[in-house]
Parts: structure tokens; sequence; C-alpha cells
């Protein structure tokens, strides 16, 4: 309750508000007969109080009733006085509502900020607000936070990067130790929070990617303010999405204190990082200010969006998919008046208001791929094609724009001048976003990123063709309307291989036997744990595969794992699931370098009996810390339909002077111990694990070559091929228990399924000799 107001005042707001939620409902209830086929018949009288209030808004003169007219029957004219008036008399702060202004608000005092933090600013609309307030104030310090997501591109900063009142940190506002110290170390006083996942076809294929980095990055932003005490103001940049879907019929938008009804995965994450920020705006007094936005268009926007995609689309002389039958309505701003809009906000909004952020003018899906055509010339009947709708598709998004309009905003650009400004922009720059071949498909997948390619994505578009014949007419381009021609031509297969363990010995014979090959291939930059640099790793090799050879086995052997046990985790496990994940997003087969270092002999698998450990046996052997990690890992990604695990085993290979070899290790101990094992040729099985990436081989697989070899007789080996004279002593394993601080994994695995798919995989002795110790003779045959 607004203690200033009085009594009349409070009346006429009760009055008001009472006439307004019953006309809403009435909506509600109209809408949704309609929907069951049903008809709503309003009732033939309204209570006293609601006719008072039509009486009110008359008394206030807030806007002349409409004149009388045979087209406007006299109960349609009191509604519509009375939504005017209620659209001019919004609520002030309350318990009951997010938001408020006064009905008549004070002059408030233009907030000066002095160091702005924004989130997300390599976005869209960030970076076209990010870009404004560094050109218009050179006296802010704006430092701007992005994790480089598949969206974001630091090229759209570039008009700013020279300006010295501009930093640009890379990092995740999901890092609580990041935004603490940026905060502190930056003396940030405001900030402007963008960053979010937005796309809402994502949403329905991941959601859980969306309460992430939506929920809980805001929750950790709002928690460092909290902590640091120093923000005056934080702006939290929401959806109008969040209102859910508005009345076909109505004829005032949702207003700031309306009721939030999200429909899909990604306006409910929005409306629950908007409570968590009342919430820090009520519990600990936060500064906050949200914003509620319509659809937003311009130069740099990532092609998912429908705008630039009909765009690029059109461009290439390919359909057009509209969800649906395209009768849904949306509202479209152009970004510079956005932009402009959150300057407005920024120094003129009033903390604890919710401001939306919109436009009364309308446009029809389908009115908006008609108007994209005509300027590329294209006829509307043969490139728009219908396509099957989205899980839930809201028919409509209506704001009331009111509340901003009384700070001194307005919409400045034109549709037609917007999208004619839009179009030239992507014309001019082709190749700005790279390869979006994932984002132009009718149904997006989560987190596609530029040239992660699961199919032929043209072929796919052009089959939205009725006819064969209209799919090779839609490839023909106006000559203006495009920079490059598609081509029809089937492409043979390619490869490009990322592969991660650049200084491990599987990562650095990967890179041989890509080059061998012929295979284009990138090593990855990023570290496991880090989410973000895998992500830019992909986005930057646009890689069909990825080989994790990365791990850690100790230095120099597993005892090192003993105590260090955090370092193997972070490594092992948690870098591990952390790559898989990623790839799953990204539509990646992952092929994943493990260990059989997880069995050791017993009683179903006796040392010498010939029964081998199986794909699906239950690992056995926790006798290192090392072999506990890799099992762990091993159990969780079989919930990874995109991983192939390969069990490798005490890896042999011809190269004789490198000391992770097997053979090199026991040929410099003074004493080996004498127990059968399955080992792994790395010459004859690393060329196959390149193949089983190409036959998209996946779950697990014994990564090792049928049979078994025991340390002496390859040390016998060793003796007949490279030195004579060798020698060397055995020991039990009681007494190697004394030298060792973890137990080692002695098995026999069986490899009858690697066998089945590759038949000419040869036993580990025969292959001992070809690819290793033939290779290396040093005794003459003679």
């Amino acid at each position: 309750v607004d203690r200033s107001l009085d009594k009349s005042r409070l009346e006429e707001r009760v009055l008001l508000l009472c006439w307004t939620r019953t006309k809403t409902r009435m909506g509600r209830a109209d809408h949704a007969a309609k929907r069951s086929g049903s008809s709503f018949k309003p009732p033939t009288h309204h209570p006293p109080v609601l006719v008072g209030a039509v009486q009110l808004s008359a008394r206030c003169s807030l806007l002349p009733l409409p004149e009388d007219s045979p087209s406007t029957p006299p109960d349609l004219q009191g509604d519509i006085a009375v939504a005017v008036a209620a659209r001019q008399i919004s609520s002030t702060r309350s318990r009951c509502a997010f938001a408020a202004c006064a009905i008549c608000p004070a002059k408030m005092a233009t907030y000066e900020p002095k160091n702005i933090l924004i989130t997300g600013a390599a976005g869209f609309i960030a970076s076209h607000v990010a870009n404004r307030l560094i050109r218009s104030y050179p006296h802010y310090k704006i430092v701007v936070l992005d994790k480089i997501d598949y969206c974001s591109n630091l090229k759209n900063l570039n008009p700013s990067r020279p300006s010295p009142n501009f930093k640009f940190v890379k990092g995740d506002i999901a890092s609580a130790d990041l935004v603490n110290y940026l905060l502190i170390t930056e003396s940030i006083d405001t900030i402007m929070h963008f960053a979010a996942q937005t796309h809402v076809d994502n949403s329905f294929g991941n959601s859980f990617e969306f309460t992430k980095n939506n929920i809980y990055g805001t929750h950790v932003l709002l928690e460092a303010c909290k902590v640091t005490g120093q923000i005056r103001r934080f702006i939290h940049v929401s959806t109008d999405e969040v209102y859910g879907e508005t009345d076909e019929d109505a004829v005032v938008g949702n207003h700031e204190a309306s009721q939030l009804l999200p429909t899909n995965p990604y306006s409910a994450t929005k409306a629950g990082a908007e409570m968590l920020v009342m919430a820090y705006g009520r519990s600990y007094g936060l500064p906050v200010i949200t914003t509620r936005g319509n659809n937003v268009y311009g130069p740099n926007q990532f092609p998912e969006k429908l705008i630039p995609k009909f765009i690029l689309l059109a461009m290439k002389g390919l359909p057009l998919p509209i969800h649906g039958d395209g009768s849904n309505v949306r509202s479209y701003l152009y970004c510079e008046d956005v932009a402009e809009a959150f300057e407005v906000v920024l120094h003129k909004g009033e903390v604890g208001h919710v401001y939306n952020i919109g436009t009364v003018k309308e446009r029809r899906v389908i009115d908006v791929a008609s108007d994209i055509c005509k300027l590329f010339g294209l006829d509307t009947e043969k490139v728009i094609r219908f396509v099957e709708n989205r899980p839930f598709n809201d028919q409509r998004y209506f704001l009331d724009d009111q509340k901003l309009k009384k700070l001194g905003w307005a919409e400045r650009t034109t549709w037609e001048e917007g999208l004619k400004k839009t179009i030239e922009w992507y014309t001019s720059n082709p190749d700005y976003w790279g390869d979006v071949a994932g984002a132009l498909l009718p149904h997006p997948r989560m987190l596609m990123t530029p040239g992660v390619e699961r199919h032929n994505w043209t072929e796919e578009i052009k089959s939205l063709a009725s006819s064969p014949a209209e799919a090779k007419e839609c490839s023909t381009v106006p000559a203006a309307a495009t920079s490059k021609s598609t081509s029809s031509v089937p492409q043979k297969a390619t490869y490009k291989f990322l592969i991660y363990g650049k200084t491990g010995w599987i990562g650095g014979l990967l890179g041989k036997i890509c080059e061998k090959q012929g295979i284009p291939y990138e090593y990855g930059k990023g570290r496991l744990q880090e989410r973000s640099q895998l992500l830019q790793d992909i986005r930057n090799v646009k890689p069909t595969h990825v080989f994790n050879a990365a791990g850690v086995t100790g230095r120099p052997n597993v005892d090192w794992c003993e105590t260090h046990k955090q370092d193997t985790i972070r490594t092992n496990v948690v870098g591990t699931l952390n790559l898989a994940d990623v790839c799953r997003e990204q539509g990646l087969l992952m092929i994943n370098y493990a260990t059989g270092c997880i069995f050791e002999y017993n009683a179903e698998h006796p040392e010498g009996s010939g029964i081998g450990f199986k794909e699906e046996d239950t690992p056995n052997f926790i006798g290192s810390f090392y072999s506990k990690t890799k099992a762990m890992v091993e159990e969780l990604l079989k919930d990874y339909d995109n991983v192939c695990t390969l069990r490798v085993r005490m890896p042999i290979s011809s190269d004789l002077s490198n000391p992770r070899n097997f053979i090199t290790k026991i040929a410099r101990y003074d004493k080996v111990v004498n127990i059968p094992n399955s080992m792994t040729i790395l010459d004859e099985l690393l060329p196959i694990s390149v193949e089983m990436a190409k036959r998209d081989c996946r779950g697990i697989w014994n990564f090792t070559n049928p049979g078994v070899v025991s340390h002496n007789e390859i040390l016998e080996m060793y003796k007949e091929y490279i030195n004579p004279d060798f020698k060397w002593t055995n020991f039990t394993l009681e007494e190697q228990a004394k030298v060792i601080v973890a137990p080692r994994s002695n098995n026999e695995m069986d490899a009858s399924k690697l066998k089945s798919e590759f038949p000419e995989l040869l036993s580990i002795k025969e292959s001992l000799i070809k690819n290793v110790f033939e290779p290396n003779r040093k005794v003459s045959t003679n």
C-alpha cells in the first residue's frame, strides 16, 4: 500500500484494480472456451463496484470515452475507457506484484553510474547496449563479462575495443569467485544482467542448461551483490514471455503488475530468475530494476532467431520454415531502439520497478516471412514452408509500453526501415557467423555450434519443398540477394578431428596417424574442466569427431595419484564427464581412451584360464586410486550414448625410447614380476580407433590384442631381438608390494568383440613381433 495516497485515491485504485482483474478473468475464460470448442457467456450485469469503476474512469477524465457508434457497443466503450485508465494508473510496489510505478510519480533524479558490469555483452542485445554506453559516456567504465557461448561473438564488440573505458573479461557468471573478484577489483557499482540462454526451441531440448544459466547464474550474481554491498543498481533483463500467452482479442497489453504465467522452459527459468531478483530486493534491500522486452532484431544477431534465419535462408534461395500455420503474433523492436531503452532505464529507472520494453505494432510470423521474401524478390508461395510446431507455441505476446514512455523513451525505427537495415547488414556480412548450418534448421538443436553437423542440413531444408522441381527451383537465387551459390553435387564424406591430450603419448601418436591418413585435425586448447573453453574449441575447430586422450596416469607412475587425489579426480572424472556432456549437446561422437586396469584375476577369471573379462563385467579392482577414478567415470559414461570407451592396457609401441612404453619400463627395472596380462599394441590399435570413429562405434570396448603375454615372455623377445646380453630377475607380488605405494592390476581381457569387428586383428604375441620387435631388430637373424 502506498501510504502517500489519500483515501479517495486509494478508493479509485481499488475500483480500477477490481475492474481490470475481473475483465482479465473474463477474457481468459472466453479464450479457454474457444480452445475447448465451447462458448463463454459473460454476465448480464456487473457488480456495483465495477459499475463504479466505469463511472470513475470517466470522472477522472484520464481519456475521453470513444464516441458512440453502431460498431462500438456501449459496454465496450466503458471497457476501453477503464482499460486505458488502468494502464495510466498502474499500481505502486505492493506485496502482490513484482513491479510498480506511482499513479503520479514524482520526478526522479537521474542516476549516474561510475563502473558498470554488463553480463553477456558479446551477445546480441547486450553488445548494442555496451557499444552505445561506451560511445556516449566516455567517463563511464564499462566491464563486459561473457563466456563466449555459441551465440556470442567478440566481433560484436569491435566498435568498443579501442576505447579506454572498455574492458573485456572472458568468464562465466556461474563462477562465484570470478564474479566476486570483478565486483571488488573493478569497483563495480552497477550491473546490467543480460547473460542467459534465450532460444525457446533449445529449451525444449535441454531445459537443464537453461536452469543452470538463467536461474543459477542470476543467483550467483545476486549473492555477490549482497556480499560486496557496493551495488547501487542491478538491472535484470527478462522477457515478455514470462507473462505467458496474451488473449487474441485483448486490446491492452500486459502491464508490469500482470501475473506471470510462463508456458515453456525458457520463460519459466526467466520467471524463476525474476523471483530471485525480487526476493533479494525485498530481503536484502538490493536496488533492483527488471525489464521485460518484446522480440529484438537487427545486425549481429545469431541466426537461430526468426528474422536473421529467414534472411540467410532467403539469401541462399532456400525455403523459409514456419512453425505451425504462421498465425502466431509477435512484436519486434529494432536493436538500436532497445539499446536506447536500456540507456533510459539505467539513468531514469526507479529502484524496485519493472519496465516493459515493447511496441504495440504486431506482426504475424507469416507476414514477417512475406516481407523478407518481397525484399529479396522471392515468390512467397514457392519459398514459405510450414513445418511441425513447437511443443507449445504461444499465440501472442502483447505489452503495455506506457510506463517506459513516461520516462522519455519512444520507438524510433519503423519496421520497414529496420528490416531494410538488417538485410543490408547480413548481405554485406554473409560469413560473419561462419557456418551456421545447425541454426538454420526448422528446429535447431541445443547449443548447435556453427559447423557442427550431423547431417546434410541444406538437403533437409530443401526437402521442405512440395516437389523435387520446386526444390531445384529454390536453389536458384537472384544475383542481388546472395553472395554465394549453393551446389547440389554430393560431397565426399570428410572428417576433422579435435584431439585432447597433445602432450600425452597417445594424443601425440593420434596426430601422426591423422597426418599419415590426410585427416585434418587440431589439438584442443581448453582445459577439460572448463566447459566454456571446450565450447570455444568446438566453435573454432568445427570437428566431426572428438578424441579424448587426456588424463592423469601418474608421474612417473600411478603411485603419484595416491598423494594427488584431487588432481586425479579433476581430470579423470570431472574433465572427462564435462567433455562427454559437451560433445553430447553438440551431437559429436567422443572416442575416450580409458583403461582396462580396473580388473584383477578372481575365481571366475583365474590366471592362465583363458577366461577374460568382458565389456559388460563389473570392475573389481580398487587397489589404486587411479583405477578407482577410471572405474567411476566409466560407469557414469554409460549414460552417454555418444561415447566410445576404449579400455587400453599396458600400452606398447614400436618406440622403445619412450619412457611410457611398457617394454621400456620393465627393461629398466632391476626386478619384475612375471604375470600374464592383456596388452595394447598402439601401432596396430590406434589406427583401428580412428576407423571406429568413422564407423560410429559406441559403447565399451576391450581395446587390447587377443590373448595374454607375461613379463618374462616380453623380456625374452627383447633379448632375442634387441639385446642378447640382457638379464633380469623376477620377484613375487609380495616383494613388489614393498617397493610400490599402490597395488597393480593384473588381468586378461576378452577381446572377441573387437576381433569380430576387425577380423584382421593380431594376437598379442603376433603383434609384438610384427609391430614392435621386428622393426627394432638389432640382433642378426644369423
